[in-house]
Formats: structure tokens, C-alpha cells, sequence
């Protein structure tokens, strides 16, 4: 694993890439209170280079890295990064992304204009925006959701609908875990993360 850098004309942001055999890349997008960071912390980045699969974890310009050199939540910033992170680090190949609360929006808004090979989903924020709902039936690749049952910040209605609105989608509890429900069940994340890339590999 190593850090680099990717530069917009406005954004520098650190991006921990590991350059696996294991393909399809697969690309991490933290939630509005971490960094890239979170995903070395609870092992996952460790599981996925043991196991040689490509990943880029980005620092993001609307999280709380000191590491990108401008903040903003605006959509369309946030898309210009992830857009210069996959053509840099992950063309010719399509990537696998996995985003958390507002990370999960922007992988999204991502899927519904430029190719991914499927989405996981934790806790995803701001699903019901119209541009987002007119798009959702024509997602044609696999997306598993996960969701803790104590979240106080995305009700499960919200992503019970979120799933029977996106073919080929499936939604996983975690009982007792909060919004970020790697962090209280960060085992079963991993596992959950690992077969689902497992079974997208094989059918892809």
C-alpha cells in the first residue's frame, strides 16, 4: 500500500492505493466524519492487500482530512475528485465502489453517469434527490446495502424503499450497530465486503 496524491484544478487529496492483482479495483469513499483512514483502522484495507485485491481509498474534499487541501460538500466538487481518482489510479478498468453515508451519494450520483461494477452502500444519505430517483431501475449491477439498526441519521424505510427501488440490490442488517455500522461490527463488515467482491468477481 502506498499514499499519493490526486490533484484537480482546485483539490489535492490523499488517496492510499494498493495496486492488486485482483481486480476489479475497488474504491472507498469515507463518510462525512472520517478520512480514508477508517478503512486501515478497522483492518479492512490490511484484509483486502493480504488477499491482493486493487484498492484506492480516497480522502475526500467534504470529510475531515487535513490531507485534501480544500473542503466542500458540493456535489459536483466531490464528483470532479472521484472522477480524476478512477481515471488516474483505476482506468481501463471499471470500478467496484463502496461508500458510506455521504460517501454512499456520491458513489450514487457517480453510478448513474459513468460505468461501475457494482456499489456497496452503508448507511446512504440523500438517496430521494429526483436526479437520483429517475435513475434508480436503470442500475443494472449488483449493490448491496448495509444498514445498522440503531442509525439516528438514515431511517430503514428509507433504505428498505432505497433497495426495491434498485434491481439486482440487497439490504443487510446489523443489529445494535449505529451509522456507521463497520465500526461496531467491523468482522462481519469485512466478511460481508469480501464475498460480496468475491461473487462479483466470479460473475462479472
Amino acid at each position: 500500500m502506498e499514499e499519493t496524491i490526486v490533484s484537480t484544478d482546485i483539490y489535492e487529496c490523499k488517496v492510499l492505493v494498493y495496486k492488486g492483482d485482483i481486480k476489479p479495483p475497488l474504491v472507498l469513499l469515507h463518510g462525512y466524519a472520517f478520512t480514508s483512514e477508517v478503512w486501515r483502522g478497522i483492518g479492512l484495507l490490511n484484509e483486502l492487500e493480504n488477499r491482493g485485491v486493487y484498492f484506492v481509498a480516497v480522502d475526500m474534499p467534504y470529510g475531515r482530512s487535513s490531507k485534501c487541501s480544500r473542503k466542500s460538500r458540493s456535489l459536483e466538487s466531490n464528483l470532479a475528485v472521484l472522477n480524476k481518482v478512477v481515471d488516474q489510479l483505476v482506468s481501463p478498468h471499471t470500478p467496484l465502489i463502496l461508500g458510506a453515508s455521504l460517501g454512499g451519494y456520491i458513489a450514487l450520483h457517480y453510478a448513474i453517469r459513468r460505468p461501475v461494477a457494482g456499489l456497496i452502500l452503508v448507511g446512504p444519505v440523500r438517496v430521494f434527490e429526483e436526479e437520483l430517483l429517475s435513475r434508480y431501475s436503470s442500475l443494472g449491477v449488483p449493490v448491496l446495502i448495509i444498514y445498522g439498526s440503531r442509525d439516528r441519521v438514515v431511517s430503514y424505510s428509507t433504505v428498505e424503499r432505497l433497495r426495491s427501488m434498485i434491481p439486482s440490490s440487497r439490504l443487510v442488517v446489523y443489529e445494535d450497530a449505529g451509522h456507521p455500522a463497520y465500526l461496531d461490527a467491523p468482522s462481519r463488515f469485512i466478511e460481508d465486503v469480501v464475498r460480496f467482491y468475491e461473487e462479483l468477481k466470479y460473475t462479472s
